[in-house]
């Protein structure tokens, strides 16, 4: 298993938190799967690198500038983004098998004394907690680099120029603050096209540059994009995000018809478009355009692994969901039950959707100017 040796580890954190006066612990935040049947062989892999890391942080905390470092423990929550537990387990001794064990192996705390207590976290957990993090960080001042489905395959991307990346997502953030909307241009591999109209007033863009240096911040790592959330139309004023989104699924093609920033219907049958019909259905704000996502990472060599934390960040992706921890309007709330919460990315590379290609992204600004900057799935703009 390839792994991070003590030292790398230690030259990571310390890269992607530079320390502030006021840091002393440090926290590895892990889910734990509620009973065998739910768990999986990355699942368990993630927690033993979990353990790993803890020890060596644990270890070497005087030498990063640190008081202490813990491993905390809560049981999972079933799906990407849906808000933290009240509670959670300082671990004493090993993490459990199952969440019933916590009691036995841990000592119980709710996260709002975690969050007083701990400045910095490191998050490889099954279900992403980006969301929670996000915006418990505005609320308590601490720095989380959120892993979902983090595994060893990741590690490359740990290594490379974050430099560049920083200066290619910051001349994306540039083009992105300014625009008031985004025209996409998809053809598939039967020469249809489709158009997408992206409403970008009253937004900004956010970096994902895989280091935080401000406080208050949360985001993921590996990282390498620049993402923003189109227009929702929650200040009274419709939004004009509209078009068709084709997006791959398996091997089909799932047309997603998209009015007022919502998917309220989808072209064709066929067994997937009948279950996405039903999730949309069943939950409407799924079909809420969540985000427009400009990873940066394919151009650094490195290819999708079948996990959305890295493979989001290797090229554009829009994702269909909740959009509040990024500075949207949609969040649990909208949803049925916690379960449903949902934020999930489509990315369109030839690797994750070969039957699709993004022919074309437009950005248009004040006074009729426009600029493309992505043409057959390529950047124009470093």
């Amino acid at each position: 298993m390839t792994k991070l040796t003590g030292d790398e580890l230690i030259k990571l954190i310390q890269s992607v938190f530079p320390l502030f006066p006021g840091d002393k612990k440090l926290g590895i935040l892990v889910d734990i799967p509620r009973s065998k049947e739910n768990d999986n062989p990355d699942w368990q892999q993630r927690r033993s690198l979990a353990e790993e890391w803890f020890h060596t942080l644990e270890n070497n905390v005087i030498a990063m500038g640190l008081e202490g470092a813990a491993l905390i423990a809560y049981q999972d929550v079933g799906s990407n983004n849906a808000d933290l537990p009240s509670e959670a387990f300082f671990i004493k001794t090993n993490l459990p098998a199952t969440a019933h064990q916590l009691p036995e192996t841990g000592q119980p705390v709710l996260f709002e004394e975690i969050f007083k207590e701990f400045q910095l976290y490191l998050a490889p957990t099954e279900y992403s907690t980006t969301a929670p993090l996000k915006n418990a960080a505005k609320i308590y001042g601490f720095r989380a680099a959120t892993m979902p489905g983090f595994t060893p395959k990741m590690i490359p991307a740990l290594r490379i120029d974050y430099n560049e990346v920083s200066r290619r997502v910051t001349i994306l953030k540039e083009k992105l603050d300014p625009a008031l909307w985004a025209e996409v241009i998809f053809t598939d591999n039967d020469d249809n096209s489709y158009k997408m109209f992206f409403d970008l007033r009253f937004r900004k863009a956010h970096l994902s540059p895989g280091r935080f240096p401000e406080k208050s911040t949360a985001g993921n790592l590996p990282s390498g994009e620049t993402y923003i959330v189109p227009y929702e139309g929650e200040l009274g004023e419709k939004t004009q995000t509209r078009g068709v989104l084709p997006v791959q699924i398996g091997n089909d093609i799932v047309r997603f018809l998209i009015e007022e920033n919502r998917a309220v219907g989808i072209e064709g049958n066929g067994k997937t478009s009948e279950a996405e019909k039903e999730h949309l259905r069943r939950e409407p704000a799924y079909g809420n355009m969540a985000e427009l996502g400009f990873g940066v990472l394919s151009d650094f060599g490195l290819a999708p692994i079948g996990e959305i934390l890295l493979d989001e960040k290797l090229g554009f992706h829009v994702a269909f969901g909740r959009s509040d921890h990024f500075g949207g309007a949609v969040g649990p709330k909208d949803f049925s039950s916690p379960q449903e919460v949902i934020h999930l990315d489509r990315i369109y590379i030839p690797a994750t959707q070969p039957r699709i290609l993004v022919k074309s992204i437009t950005l248009g600004f004040e006074n009729n100017q426009t600029e493309m900057i992505m043409e057959n799935g390529k950047y124009l703009c470093f």
